[in-house]
């Protein structure tokens, strides 16, 4: 299968989620989650026809290590990206406010999107963001089963349900500004992870690759990334870093794993 020149794995493969969480639950890295050197407040921001729930897991095992997550308060993402951006913004401004220091923004599919351009806007809220097969470089590089579902959303809103995404979000003036911020570079020095598989499903992993990220490649389901060992093992590394301890030891991992 392919959009234009970009071919896409098939969606069957999206069906091997229960085995990653499976496999998640039996690993000593997530029943024993290692403590953080230093605790951060950190924001997750779910994908796209999601909500908090999908980023469950991924909250338990950063609080047992000792981080204080925040949830975005998305139940279910299919709003505008530009009104989307603008409520996580507000929200990321309070929790930084409560907790006295940068969040760290963690983001699955759309939501990784959402944290890039909240990282361009707002540096000074900002400590670290990592992505989960977001696509960075092209938004709409997804399966055709993701455009069928969202024409239904963009029909709904034609409809006047509110609280969803229209179809002026893709060809109209409404989000040009999340468009231009989504390819603008982040503030030098902003620590920035983007996780990608080739075994994506859903996005074609070539989108993910970002100019001012690491790139790390994983063996993962799109959906199942936010349950994906491999995931937390760069998590743990990637919040390492974030700490600013232990980095020389653990920055070769991510160095690895992009390679």
């Amino acid at each position: 299968m392919r959009i234009g020149p970009v071919p896409l794995p098939p969606i069957w493969r999206e069906g091997l989620l229960g085995f990653e969480l499976a496999s998640l639950m039996r690993h000593p890295l997530f029943r024993d989650a290692p403590e953080a050197p230093a605790a951060r407040p950190v924001m997750l921001i779910p994908g796209f026809l999601t909500g908090d729930a999908q980023m469950a897991t991924l909250g338990s095992w950063l609080r047992r290590s000792g981080h204080r997550t925040h949830r975005s308060g998305i139940r279910l993402n299919v709003d505008c990206s530009a009104a989307s951006t603008t409520r996580l913004e507000r929200r990321l401004e309070d929790f930084v406010r409560r907790e006295g220091e940068p969040a760290v923004l963690i983001g699955q599919s759309r939501g990784g999107l959402f944290a890039r351009v909240l990282a361009v806007r707002r540096p000074d809220l900002v400590r670290a963001v990592v992505t989960l097969g977001s696509p960075h470089a092209n938004p709409y590089a997804v399966h055709p089963l993701v455009w069928t579902q969202g024409a239904a959303i963009a029909a709904l809103a034609a409809l006047g349900v509110p609280g969803l995404a229209s179809r002026h979000c893709r060809s109209g003036a409404c989000c040009d500004d999340f468009m231009r911020d989504l390819a603008a570079p982040l503030s030098p020095g902003m620590q920035f992870l983007s996780i990608y598989s080739k075994r994506d499903g859903i996005v074609a992993w070539e989108a993910c690759l970002d100019e001012s990220a690491v790139n790390a490649e994983v063996l993962s389901t799109h959906c199942g990334m936010a349950v994906n060992t491999a995931v937390y093992e760069l998590l743990d590394v990637a919040l390492h870093l974030a700490s600013g301890q232990d980095a020389a030891a653990r920055a070769p991992a991510v160095v690895r794993a992009a390679a």
